[in-house]
């Protein structure tokens, strides 16, 4: 069994109710979506979990269940009523698994997160999508309302010719709809780092909010790289030949959403670096500007060092041609100028200032 990923806050996370009060509303906590296919086609809907066995009864028909943060007893009546196993009743409970799939002799777990970016805020918003996947049947079990289950369930009505494949079909469906996730994804952590990398030449002070953002979106990044990874890993796992799961007629489609997978985790270590270059970049152009703007104070400094010195120097009672004397002041004036002056010009050819 894989060890969950740290997660603080998730600590004294006991029961699934409790685990998703602040994202999945009381309406849509532990209510079950039932469907039931015959042959490829849709003969019953919303019906009682307690009825599943009544339907496993009838030949050629599928059975899908879906729960919305269930509560821990809901879910061990599931496993008594469909043999679920202890291990990965366990996972579920527990939460923060890490994308896998776990085989067991009368079924397989497959757990994985959906995801989304919000920019706005600078943080990574995943749903736990565990799955268990048996002959005829196919049990969805979702931490929140996050993860909406309507996009997977219109992925499933849009092939209805493909719906003859069985449960291998229903799987497959649930995870184009999360590995789309991934891409959209992707693409709103591409478009981010364009704008920040535009921003990057603009002649103005970055906010400190703005580097936070920065900082936060990185650390996203990061964090969905790491579910990426294991997301190919498990599909692989799951096209393995030996496995019954896909079939010969489903096994291009699966190839498809693997190859999408791959696209993700290589598109996320293009960004990884990117980011990367966008920090070293950041960090030049502040020494960058800090010397401009030292060389500049320098610059300034040394003109005024000028009249200072000479004033300062012929005003410790040390005479000096024409001292008390009008042409003596003229002379004097007139020579601050033509030093001032020639710094300045100097200076400007240097392009110090």
């Amino acid at each position: 069994m894989d060890v969950p990923e740290p997660a603080p806050h998730d600590a004294a996370r006991s029961d699934r109710p409790d685990a998703s009060t602040e994202t999945t509303p009381p309406a849509s906590r532990g209510i079950a979506r039932t469907r039931a296919y015959r042959s490829g086609v849709l003969t019953a809907e919303d019906f009682p979990v307690a009825d599943v066995s009544e339907y496993l009864d009838e030949p050629d028909t599928v059975v899908w269940i879906d729960l919305c943060a269930p509560a821990t007893q809901q879910l061990h009546e599931l496993a008594d009523e469909l043999g679920l196993h202890d291990l990965a009743i366990e996972d579920v409970i527990k939460s923060r698994q890490r994308p896998k799939v776990d085989y067991y002799p009368t079924h397989l777990f497959l757990s994985c997160r959906a995801v989304g970016v919000d920019t706005d805020r600078g943080r990574l918003d995943e749903t736990e999508v565990d799955t268990f996947v048996g002959t005829r049947w196919l049990v969805t079990i979702r931490d929140s309302d996050g993860f909406p289950i309507e996009d997977v369930l219109d992925r499933w009505d849009r092939s209805t010719d493909l719906a003859r494949g069985g449960v291998g079909f229903f799987l497959y469906g649930l995870l184009d709809v999360v590995v789309d996730g991934y891409f959209e994804a992707v693409q709103a952590f591409d478009y981010y780092y364009d704008d920040v990398s535009e921003s990057l030449f603009v002649d103005e002070p970055i906010q400190l909010e703005r580097q936070r953002q920065w900082f936060d979106m990185r650390r996203a990044l990061v964090h969905f790289h790491r579910l990426a990874v294991p997301m190919r890993e498990a599909l692989s796992s799951l096209m393995r030949r030996d496995h019954a799961v896909v079939t010969e007629a489903l096994y291009p489609y699966y190839q498809d959403v693997y190859d999408h997978t791959l696209r993700v985790s290589e598109s996320t270590e293009s960004l990884r670096d990117l980011v990367s270059t966008i920090v070293e970049t950041n960090l030049s152009l502040r020494e960058y500007r800090q010397n401009q703007i030292v060389k500049k104070v320098s610059g300034w400094a040394a003109i005024i060092a000028v009249p200072a010195f000479l004033t300062g120097y012929f005003g410790m009672n040390v005479p000096y041609p024409g001292s008390g004397r009008i042409s003596g002041a003229i002379g004097s004036t007139l020579l601050i100028i033509v030093i001032s002056g020639g710094l300045y010009l100097l200076f400007r050819r240097k392009d110090w200032l």
